[in-house]
């Protein structure tokens, strides 16, 4: 059935775990209102030496030095530009980026030296509809792909949202460098909206995918139902034996759209979240915690629903995709046509988020971290809700402190 825990075999969800409120602090701004690896490839595997490699959460003592309550962003180089609805970016090795379109399916590969733009290929079987979320969304590289030579790919058929792998070769002729996908997770519920879409490797070497609950609100809280959650699995789509449900892929329930994923160097697990009508979130998540939808949406104060550590109007934010660098978590926001700076501190805001480039480029939606410094920012303009500007969609290149 549509919903149930399968990969390549069908999965027991198990029992619902109860979750505590975490300790966080709510940061409203008042300002106004597309993983890809966090770190350069090199370095990401470095660090990962110190961080957990387990399911459980990393404690809440291993912090590092708070980050300054300001900070800066500089945009320093177009990198690309005349992408098509580039949704998921996943950077090789090499410091190439993979750049995902999501109404088309095709997968494109930019030189972020020279800006040029060349076809990998396309994801056969995704599916979208003008108008709605669904189609080619996150792109993910394998921990291993020095040796297996893997890029994973978030996309909706015309009946489900799955998760596959392919065999990138860049020796073959332009627009045939994609192998046949290898389909390691299936049946994630789809719909018009909701889809979720990020997809991220973690310093565990776990595969973690935000869902969507694609507007069915009770599937949020449906822990037999793969829709509104985080999941973690294997490279082989498979279960861990340190989930926090026996045999499920479910890491966390009670989300209605997750849009980003990133880890801070203490190894705790960040995602941003899109809310209805009064919030969006920044979520600190915990292995089998529930963060409320739709029971509550923001800081609700209300156990056992796990509050968000920030919220925003979603005039302000509608996010997208985030990342880590520079002590704070950067956001990507839609709607709100700007990029958030969260400063942090251990597992709170160090202060309130910042907003930069307001109105300047339009809708951002990915972000992805090349090194402490630098960040790159993809706008999402041609994606049917934008006012494209000469020359969208873009891929920037950030100096953020």
């Amino acid at each position: 059935m549509r919903g149930a825990l399968r990969g390549r075999g069908a999965r027991s969800a198990g029992a619902a775990a109860a979750a505590g409120l975490v300790l966080v602090l709510g940061g409203c701004s008042s300002g106004g209102h597309g993983v890809s690896p966090l770190l350069s490839p090199s370095a990401s595997r470095a660090s990962a030496t110190a961080r957990p490699t387990h399911g459980t959460a990393p404690s809440a003592s291993a912090s590092a030095s708070a980050a300054p309550v300001k900070g800066t962003a500089k945009v320093t180089a177009t990198v690309a530009t005349k992408l098509a609805q580039p949704w998921g970016v996943a950077q090789l090795p090499d410091g190439t980026l993979l750049v995902a379109s999501r109404d088309s399916g095709k997968i494109s590969r930019v030189d972020a030296r020279t800006g040029e733009v060349t076809p990998v290929g396309s994801v056969p079987g995704v599916s979208h509809t003008p108008g709605g979320e669904a189609g080619l969304l996150g792109l993910a590289v394998s921990p291993d792909f020095g040796s297996d030579h893997l890029v994973y790919a978030y996309f909706t058929t015309e009946s489900d949202n799955r998760i596959a792998r392919m065999l990138y070769d860049p020796t073959r002729a332009e627009g045939e460098q994609l192998g046949a996908p290898d389909t390691i997770l299936r049946d994630i519920p789809m719909g018009l909206i909701h889809n979720g879409g990020r997809i991220a490797f973690g310093p565990d070497g776990m595969l973690y995918a935000g869902t969507g609950e694609t507007g069915r609100r009770g599937l949020a809280q449906d822990v037999t139902s793969l829709a509104g959650k985080i999941l973690r699995m294997t490279p082989d789509g498979q279960p861990p034996a340190d989930n926090p449900l026996p045999g499920s892929l479910v890491y966390s329930t009670g989300h209605r759209n997750v849009q980003g994923l990133a880890w801070d160097p203490q190894g705790h697990l960040w995602a941003s979240e899109f809310g209805q009508d009064t919030w969006d979130e920044l979520n600190l998540i915990k292995p089998g915690g529930n963060y409320g939808w739709p029971v509550v949406e923001g800081i609700a104060h209300r156990a056992p629903y796990i509050d968000p550590v920030v919220q925003w109007h979603t005039d302000e934010a509608s996010p997208s995709g985030i990342a880590y660098a520079g002590g704070s978590i950067w956001m990507a926001a839609l709607k709100g046509e700007r990029l958030w700076r969260i400063p942090l501190d251990g597992t709170k805001a160090a202060g309130p988020p910042q907003a930069f480039f307001t109105g300047k480029y339009g809708r951002l939606r990915t972000v992805v971290a090349v090194d402490d410094h630098t960040i790159l920012l993809t706008t999402s303009n041609t994606d049917g809700r934008g006012r494209p500007h000469p020359g969208d969609d873009r891929i920037l290149k950030l100096t953020v402190s």
